[in-house]
């Protein structure tokens, strides 16, 4: 193999890397400067645990796991704004285990 052969198959593989640190990089600062200081409102917070085949998966901590409106807060919330803001996001998967939760949010009635 010729030296220029052996530098371009390395490449490769490094341009992939490149390229899903940046959309990492991209996703995880849509969740810090515009996601979390909405759900925070909320006592919420919204962690990126992995990126993978052009899918984000999150975790709902605080507010966010357990409460009864979550679901409803990836898809018109988190979901939408990723989606709009990097579009080459496919999906954005909840991994997060809501029946654990101990403090989900629920506004006082009185």
């Amino acid at each position: 193999m010729s030296t220029t052969q052996e530098e371009h198959g390395s490449a490769e593989p490094q341009a992939a890397a490149s390229g899903a640190h940046e959309l990492r990089e991209r996703i995880q600062r849509v969740i810090d400067q515009q996601i979390n200081p909405a759900v925070a409102m909320h006592g919420g917070v919204i962690s990126l645990v992995e990126v993978k085949d052009n899918k984000a998966f999150v975790h709902m901590g605080g507010g966010c796991q357990g409460c009864g409106m979550a679901a409803m807060t990836l898809s018109a919330g988190v979901q939408a704004l990723l989606l709009e803001e990097v579009p080459e996001l496919e999906a954005v998967v909840d991994v997060t285990n809501h029946a654990s939760g101990d403090k989900p949010y629920f506004p006082g009635g009185e």
